[in-house]
């Protein structure tokens, strides 16, 4: 129930999220580049190659972004004054359209540390490629991953595979969330070790969606597979020729 209330008085914070942005001054080059309009895309922000140090970046380009709690947990520590109460907070972040990322914080209040959580999520995160990698499906619909890739983190190893339409996510809970945040509608994922540990199971999911965004791929590979890379309606090709002025 604590969880929730301040879940709750955190989606009323962010709807000040805009007015905030407004009156935001960039301290980083690239926060000066989105502010002055020379940015207006997150594909383009992240082809930059500048560092992502301002979750204001992420409010502008992304503003549809939608965040979910992955993961509550309260750590306590005695010390001479007593006992001392901390909650992790593990929070995923996508715009549910091929951008996602996942961010971790430490506090002593709930709320304050969903925030910040989401906060840090925002700057880790990556456009992933979506297509139709499944030999079964043929339809060339961004739907599912367009090859297998894998993730690690501490002992619990995910791997995803590409699934025709229809089958739906087909892994448990944690990489549920992640993936359609993600904006991925049909997989199939394989998972190794204990993924009790949901901040690990958490981990090795995102880590093998960035894999998925550093793989290099042909111009036949994406006509034969639909690939796309971001949001839906952009080749990547397309994508590769926007140049942004440095």
């Amino acid at each position: 129930m604590i969880v929730d209330q301040q879940t709750e008085k955190t989606n009323r914070s962010d709807e000040s999220t805009m007015m905030t942005t407004i009156d935001w001054i960039p301290k980083t080059r690239l926060g000066r580049m989105v502010k002055n309009g020379e940015i207006s895309t997150m594909h383009d922000a992240l082809k930059t190659g500048l560092p992502l140090k301002e979750p204001e970046i992420v409010d502008i380009l992304l503003p549809d972004l939608e965040d979910e709690v992955i993961d509550v947990n309260m750590v306590q520590r005695m010390t001479d004054s007593g006992r001392r109460v901390k909650f992790v907070i593990v929070v995923a972040v996508g715009n549910k359209d091929g951008y996602v990322g996942l961010g971790k914080a430490k506090g002593k209040e709930v709320g304050s540390s969903i925030k910040k959580a989401i906060d840090n999520a925002k700057l880790n995160i990556i456009e992933i490629r979506r297509g139709c990698g499944s030999w079964e499906c043929g339809c060339r619909k961004p739907h599912t991953l367009p090859f297998s890739v894998t993730g690690k983190s501490g002992s619990v190893e995910v791997t995803f595979k590409p699934a025709p339409q229809g089958i739906g996510l087909a892994a448990g809970d944690v990489a549920k969330k992640i993936l359609r945040l993600a904006g991925v509608k049909d997989i199939w994922a394989f998972t190794k070790g204990k993924t009790k540990t949901i901040v690990n199971y958490a981990k090795a999911v995102y880590n093998a969606l960035k894999e998925n965004a550093e793989f290099r791929v042909t111009e036949e590979e994406i006509k034969k597979g639909g690939i796309v890379s971001g949001s839906v309606g952009i080749p990547i090709e397309e994508k590769d020729k926007s140049s942004v002025k440095m």
